[in-house]
């Protein structure tokens, strides 16, 4: 009894991570569409903020790391006061990347500058948010019925999010002027199709596009404030349950080589690492994909909640059958999107669209669960191997999120860039034929790829459920 977790105790645990997703939701569907349409950056820039964005956040995650393992206990607990201290932080420089300053030169920079600070500050939170599910309870169990609740939430905080943005943001993508079939002859270069802007340049911050993304950001800033409130109050972390008094911490760069040498973290990092990585394309680009490339602008907020309420209600059935089936037989669910992608790809149609979503959720729901339910089983078998250290947590959360978050920058920076080498021209009606078999490609192919490539690593993924079954064993007797 002293190891379960109450309900109400994993529901505000959950929740208190809610916000960071509802903003990384609305940022991930919309912020490319956003710096290319209403801010009028190039391709080129908008794929600079968004990798060099990402890289701060992946560099931020080992400093963050180091600092959170140095960190001494307090009344609130090591990991709470980091939580507490950066998310107003967060909250604010999250408002200002949705801002449109009456300046044009420098744009590109106030854009950079903002999304960076907000990339580093949900890091600061993130690491040791996530690392506290060590700290909730020892049992293998509990802390996965808390990371199922997490995933939970985190994903009613992406369709929150991704509701929220579309419904208030709709207006910005409409327009008469392409609310018309085109016409049968789009190849000319004086086509009146491709040359006249959907969407006036914003003569200033007041515009309307302008002011429904405001409205949209001031949104999420309170639930910033209310998911803090509640993880404050709602949550209590323990002190180190599984060390013992005479365990000392191990020195983080010490511990960052021993992590980089465990051969489970290697092949769990790689291989979502590639999976994430196709998730974060699917999501950068469905909006645009909607929008330039399948004749489905009317629809993309409503396919995107279709997206997230099928992964949000896939949740507890992926959670029941990883506990059935194991883990790595769950992880082939992640696969079921790549046949669907194709067809939606191939077949445009808005029927076969929202099925294409329904689908696309159930696999993305499996992508999101899996990592975080398997890292904690990583890192008890490290510490069965290296039993009299402690302070490994974070630096396995740290070293983890910083691997996903490059590869995600790396991949989003290309895919920015492509449609920048492709000639995007923002504000069309109708882009050329080039973007859309770059925006299909994008959607489709590439995404393919990287997920056969991630399920292939994890396979040879050491850890199966007897192998986990008799580390808990082992700890028990250890303790």
């Amino acid at each position: 009894q002293e190891y379960r977790l109450s309900v109400c105790r994993k529901l505000c645990y959950a929740i208190g991570g809610a916000p960071n997703q509802v903003a990384g939701s609305a940022a991930a569907f919309f912020l490319q569409i956003y710096l290319l349409d209403i801010a009028h950056i190039t391709p080129f820039q908008a794929s600079l903020v968004l990798f060099i964005g990402k890289a701060s956040g992946a560099v931020t995650d080992p400093v963050a790391g180091f600092f959170i393992s140095k960190s001494k206990w307090t009344k609130m607990g090591r990991l709470m006061p980091w939580m507490l201290a950066c998310t107003p932080f967060t909250a604010v420089s999250y408002l200002l990347m949705w801002y449109l300053p009456p300046f044009v030169s420098g744009r590109v920079v106030w854009y950079l500058i903002f999304y960076c600070l907000f990339q580093a500050l949900t890091t600061l939170f993130q690491v040791p948010y996530t690392a506290l599910t060590m700290f909730l309870s020892t049992d293998q169990k509990e802390r996965d019925s808390a990371t199922a609740y997490r995933m939970t939430m985190e994903v009613l905080g992406t369709l929150i999010g991704a509701a929220l943005q579309g419904q208030i943001v709709a207006s910005a993508h409409h327009s008469h002027n392409c609310t018309t079939n085109p016409p049968l002859n789009t190849t000319s270069p004086n086509d009146s199709w491709h040359d006249s802007p959907s969407y006036p340049e914003p003569s200033d911050s007041l515009s309307h596009q302008a002011e429904v993304y405001m409205i949209a950001a001031g949104v999420i800033f309170g639930v910033y404030l209310l998911g803090l409130t509640i993880l404050f109050f709602g949550v209590k972390e323990k002190d180190d349950p599984y060390a013992l008094n005479s365990d000392r911490a191990i020195p983080f760069c010490k511990g960052l080589k021993l992590t980089m040498k465990h051969g489970p973290y290697l092949k769990l990092t790689a291989s979502f690492l590639l999976i994430s990585t196709a998730v974060q394309l699917e999501q950068s680009n469905f909006v645009l994909f909607c929008t330039h490339a399948a004749d489905l602008r009317n629809h993309f907020q409503y396919l995107v909640v279709t997206i997230l309420v099928s992964a949000a209600v896939s949740i507890p059935f992926w959670q029941k059958f990883l506990q059935r089936f194991g883990k790595k037989c769950a992880a082939c669910g992640i696969s079921w999107m790549i046949p669907f992608a194709v067809m939606l790809v191939t077949i445009p149609n808005p029927i076969l669209a929202y099925f294409v979503a329904f689908v696309s959720g159930l696999s993305i729901a499996a992508s999101l669960l899996l990592p975080w339910s398997m890292l904690p089983d990583v890192v008890d078998n490290f510490r069965l191997q290296n039993p009299h250290g402690k302070g490994q947590e974070t630096i396995f959360y740290s070293s983890y999120v910083f691997f996903t978050k490059i590869s995600a920058g790396i991949g989003l920076g290309i895919s920015a860039a492509s449609l920048e080498f492709t000639g995007y021209k923002p504000g069309l009606c109708r882009q050329s034929n080039d973007v859309i078999l770059t925006l299909k490609i994008l959607i489709g192919a590439v995404p393919a790829v990287l997920i056969l490539g991630g399920l292939f690593i994890l396979l040879f993924y050491p850890i199966t459920e007897e192998s986990r079954r008799e580390t808990k064993l082992a700890l028990e007797v250890l303790r």
